[in-house]
C-alpha cells in the first residue's frame, strides 16, 4: 500500500464492505477536506432553496436560469475537488496494487461528470 503523502493523504485507506451483494468502497477524507466539502454543499443547498423560492415567486426566467447555472458551477467545483483527491490517492493506490480495472471505473465516472 502507498504511504500517505503529506499534501494528499490517502482517501482509500478504509476496508471494503459488502452491502446487498454489492461491494462498497469506503473513503476517508481529512477533517479539513470534509469541512471544506460540507461547507460548499451547505451553500449549494441554500442556493437550491433560493432557486425554489424564485420559482414560487414567479421570478423572471432568465434570473432563475442564472441562479441554476451558479448552483451547477458550485456542484462542479465540489466534484473537481473530489476527483482530484480520488486520482491522487485512490486511483494511484489501486493501480499500484495491480487493480488496472480502476482506470475503466474512472473513465465511467468522468463520462458521467461530463454529461
Amino acid at each position: 500500500m502507498v504511504k500517505e503523502s503529506q499534501s494528499h493523504p490517502s482517501h482509500c485507506a478504509g476496508e471494503d464492505t459488502q452491502q446487498g451483494g454489492m461491494q462498497i468502497r469506503n473513503s476517508h477524507h481529512s477533517e479539513a477536506t470534509k469541512s471544506n466539502l460540507t461547507s460548499r454543499l451547505n451553500r449549494i443547498e441554500g442556493q437550491i432553496r433560493g432557486i425554489k423560492g424564485l420559482i414560487e415567486k414567479d421570478t423572471y426566467c432568465d434570473d432563475v436560469l442564472n441562479q441554476i447555472a451558479a448552483a451547477q458551477s458550485a456542484l462542479n467545483s465540489v466534484a473537481r475537488l473530489l476527483l482530484e483527491g480520488h486520482m491522487k490517492s485512490c486511483i494511484i493506490e489501486r493501480i499500484q496494487a495491480g487493480e488496472d480495472n480502476v482506470v475503466d471505473e474512472l473513465l465511467v465516472t468522468m463520462n458521467k461528470l461530463m454529461k
